[in-house]
């Protein structure tokens, strides 16, 4: 089957080395796109990127790629060391108002980071249920937060977009497609991950028709056994051909990032490796 669905590279596979690096890594492979971390080590509220603004937007000019979305789901950068499981607090959904607002401000800076370098969106997610308190009270908190988000991304003209993932406050598309209803704003979209709705026990043929119309971006990788470990494409059991036949069959009009942070380590080149073999992979769809 011929697509012409552009493949991205999410820098998040890239975390052991700077972000020029990782954009020249990307595009040399062969990717039409990539998708930029807005968290440590390429980015952080407190100090931004270490390259500055106008040098990424000129960087990606000159290397061809084009942004697929800026990663604003995990916040690595507000604990003092490099934990091994991903941190989502502070969250949009937490119950102390504080705790929100720190996220919010997080979000705003990261929706002025992407305005700059010329990204058309950012991604977040909901939190996790943390165990005491009801989900239906998170989901008000996490509804008034994408309210006040969507305000700030309005006056930017940038997307905001939603993923879900397993054990998360909003872990199923049905709950991802309320969502979107229930804030109804032209500029809030999905950001699907198509391992994770394999993980959740979904059918991803269907997560992709469900959110057919809130699609903007697509997190693809492979999964075994329904275990929450992104995989190198072919080496699991997503079902790639009837994926893309869906992606087709919806005229998919995005690009689909290859998020692979579990195959990040440089000093051996696993982080390259990684990229280059799902890029062959793929290619065979494109």
């Amino acid at each position: 089957m011929n697509t012409t669905f552009p493949l991205a590279y999410s820098c998040n596979g890239f975390t052991e080395r700077p972000l020029n690096e990782a954009l020249e890594i990307i595009s040399n492979i062969g990717y039409r796109g990539v998708e930029l971390l807005g968290d440590r080590p390429h980015w952080t509220p407190a100090s931004g990127s270490a390259l500055p603004a106008k040098e990424v937007r000129n960087l990606l000019r000159s290397l061809d790629l084009k942004v697929s979305n800026v990663n604003g789901n995990t916040a690595m950068f507000a604990w003092p060391t490099w934990l091994p499981e991903t941190i989502f607090e502070p969250s949009l959904s937490n119950r102390d108002p504080k705790v929100r607002q720190q996220r919010i401000d997080y979000v705003y800076a990261l929706l002025d980071w992407a305005k700059e370098v010329g990204a058309p969106r950012v991604s977040v997610t909901s939190g996790r249920c943390p165990g005491q308190v009801p989900p239906e009270e998170e989901l008000v908190y996490f509804i008034d937060s994408l309210h006040t988000l969507c305000e700030r991304a309005e006056q930017l003209n940038i997307q905001l977009s939603i993923e879900y993932e397993p054990g998360l406050l909003i872990e199923r598309w049905s709950e991802l497609y309320t969502v979107l209803n229930t804030v109804n704003h032209p500029l809030l979209g999905a950001n699907l991950d198509l391992g994770h709705a394999r993980c959740i026990g979904e059918d991803p043929i269907e997560a992709i028709k469900a959110l057919k119309s809130f699609l903007w971006n697509i997190h693809i990788e492979d999964i075994k056994g329904m275990k929450h470990f992104h995989l190198i494409p072919g080496d699991g059991d997503m079902p790639f051909l009837n994926i893309f036949s869906a992606l087709h069959e919806i005229s998919y009009q995005g690009m689909l990032t290859v998020e692979l942070y579990t195959f990040a380590r440089s000093t051996d080149q696993q982080d390259i490796n990684a990229a280059q073999r799902a890029y062959e992979y793929l290619h065979q769809y494109i």
